[in-house]
């Protein structure tokens, strides 16, 4: 059972409810020790004096403010003294229409249960009210010594608590992002083309179908090094499309994202090299047979990462377009022996 990492007291209006805060996400960080190359040595950071070089004890240390040749010496408990909310309250001001809290203000979630089950039905009223009426509660309060501005929602059957950043702790893109398009318009074939290929790879949101992939690389690579083997490299990242490519590259996306049972282009083509072929004598190259005598199929991972990626499409597996050569490989032979 988890552990609550903020408890307090909702309140909107006269109604109040005892809550407990828990952290909603887990993080794949994989954490290294530092050594000294060549060694076995660890590095380790130290809170030194850098005058006299001399290790600080941590409750010997108070945080200072640079007024410009003098420091303003403050001390952690006065902070404690001058927080808002220190009664633990997570007053709701106002109520506002979810949709008009832009995502890029959330930043990160947590969840809300009551604290102790005499507080369920007031816990359910409020979740039901928040879902029904898709608005949030906006409010503040001081967890760790920080204050945070959060709206409360319903989720499921549960409320949740999302950080959301300050109004003017947002950037303006136009002054950080240089090189944006400003006036230059896409064609209306290019528009066209664009959205056929978003229709073409449009699918049902499903998370559990993504995972992080560079996580399971890192642990392969530490698995592999302890056995004394090696590990592929990835593959090269894909080269920027030209304005000149726009419209082939475009073109080829959707022509490789579409299932040929779909389109019938295969069949198509098929049909074409048949007629092509048609009264000419068979090649002399023999085609690789079973012990049954039967055609053999070609290897999976002889297949290009195109090839790879219709016959995924075809076969219907999911996250195909996350995958890389050999994943699109691994998920097709899992299919087939499914």
């Amino acid at each position: 059972m988890a552990r609550p990492v903020w408890t307090g007291v909702v309140s909107f209006g006269l109604v109040s409810l005892p809550i407990a805060l828990y952290t909603a996400t887990d993080s794949h960080t994989i954490r290294f020790h530092q050594l000294q190359r060549g060694t076995a040595d660890r590095i380790r950071n130290r809170r030194v004096n850098e005058r006299t070089g001399d290790e600080v004890d941590s409750d010997e240390i108070v945080k200072g403010f640079d007024t410009g040749g003098e420091y303003v010496i403050v001390e952690p408990k006065e902070l404690d003294d001058i927080a808002p909310g220190r009664s633990k309250a997570l007053d709701v001001s106002e109520f506002v229409d979810l949709d008009t809290v832009e995502p890029i203000f959330f930043d990160r979630t947590y969840y809300l249960g009551p604290r102790g089950e005499q507080y369920g039905k007031v816990y359910a009223l409020l979740q039901r009210a928040l879902a029904e009426s898709n608005k949030a509660g906006i409010a503040t309060f001081v967890m760790r010594g920080r204050e945070y501005l959060v709206a409360l929602k319903a989720e499921d059957d549960l409320l949740t608590l999302h950080t959301l950043h300050w109004a003017d702790e947002i950037r303006d893109p136009h002054k950080e992002v240089p090189d944006l398009p400003g006036r230059t318009e896409p064609t209306a074939s290019e528009v066209k083309m664009a959205h056929q290929l978003i229709d073409a790879l449009t699918t049902d949101w499903i998370p559990e179908d993504f995972h992080d992939t560079f996580q399971e690389k890192v642990k392969a690579l530490i698995k592999a090094k302890a056995a004394g083997e090696t590990t592929e490299k990835a593959e090269p990242a894909a080269q920027p499309t030209g304005v000149v490519d726009l419209m082939e590259a475009l073109r080829s996306s959707v022509e490789r994202a579409r299932s040929p049972k779909d389109t019938g282009e295969k069949k198509a083509v098929t049909s074409r090299a048949s007629a092509k072929t048609a009264g000419k004598k068979p090649a002399a190259k023999k085609r690789a047979t079973s012990s049954s005598g039967r055609p053999r199929s070609p290897s999976l991972r002889s297949l290009t990462k195109v090839e790879l990626y219709e016959k995924a499409t075809k076969a219907g597996i999911r996250g195909r377009s996350n995958m890389n050569h050999d994943e699109l490989a691994d998920a097709l032979t899992r299919a087939k022996a499914g």
